[in-house]
């Protein structure tokens, strides 16, 4: 089976007038994995997948796995519509990718047993393994702990991406041992890591992504004062970050340290004139 630890980066997907900007995006994503990061997901919600085609996903796709090996890449599966997300997952298993991070169904919000179907019928269509993605913020459904279970009987759902808000379940997952626990809670991380969750799918480690590892391996051995110290020093830039709807403000940090342009998709906008200045006088307070 499966097993996904440490630190995984959602990628953002830079664009250029408009385009995919392809060359930023491998840059981004071979930095990332020579920082020392477990592995990347492309197309997941800070990669603002649902402004993207299908198309333009599996170029996406493609480019980072030109640089990155395949074991260390997850693509992210999320739609309303069954047969598209059933046609884009036999496109994603052309592929060679480690698995798939799959979103609920989105606005609809089934009930539990059409959720246990759902992701059942996805999963028995594959051969990749699959990572839940709990967000009901987003999905307007969460997945509650009897369908979890349930699902965690499947040979090929491995993991969860946990970002559920519920503490409770949280701490279930984990002692459950069924499923690997990634929070996709910035905040959240060094609470799961430390309580026995394998890792984090987190936005946040675009920036100063080998603290982040440091983190991980730090709690690995056992050493919390070392990883208290890491994770609070941590938190002012991943409170900053999401400060602004994900991935405004951390496409605007990317700008403004040279590695793509400050460019989203609409509807979302660039980062404000306040986010912009906070982010520089952050990066300049610590960069001295």
């Amino acid at each position: 089976m499966s097993h996904f630890s440490g630190i995984w980066v959602p990628l953002v997907t830079p664009f250029r007038q408009g385009a995919l900007d392809l060359p930023a995006l491998k840059q981004l994503a071979a930095s990332l994995i020579a920082a020392g990061v477990s592995g990347v997901v492309v197309c997941g919600t800070t990669g603002e997948a649902a402004a993207l085609s299908h198309d333009e996903q599996l170029q996406a796709l493609d480019a980072v796995l030109d640089v990155v090996p395949a074991s260390q890449v997850v693509m992210g599966l999320a739609g309303n519509h069954l047969p598209s997300i059933l046609a884009m997952q036999d496109a994603i298993q052309l592929r060679p990718v480690a698995g798939l991070l799959v979103a609920a169904p989105y606005y609809i919000r089934p009930t539990q047993a059409a959720l246990a179907h759902y992701f059942t019928t996805l999963a028995d269509r594959t051969h990749l393994p699959i990572i839940l993605y709990n967000v009901p913020y987003r999905t307007g459904i969460a997945l509650e702990w009897e369908t979890l279970r349930t699902l965690s009987d499947h040979p090929r759902i491995v993991a969860i991406k946990d970002c559920g808000g519920n503490a409770e379940l949280t701490l279930d997952l984990i002692n459950d041992g069924k499923l690997d626990v990634l929070t996709g809670e910035d905040t959240q991380m060094l609470t799961v890591l430390a309580l026995g969750g394998t890792g984090a799918i987190t936005a946040s480690a675009h920036l100063c992504p080998e603290r982040f590892v440091a983190l991980v391996q730090q709690v690995e051995a056992g050493n919390l004062r070392a990883a208290r110290a890491t994770f609070f020093g941590l938190l002012p830039m991943i409170r900053l970050l999401f400060s602004i709807a994900n991935p405004v403000a951390i496409k605007c940090a990317l700008a403004l340290q040279g590695q793509m342009e400050n460019e989203l998709r609409e509807p979302m906008l660039a980062a404000p004139a306040g986010v912009e200045q906070a982010l520089r006088d952050y990066f300049i307070l610590h960069t001295r």
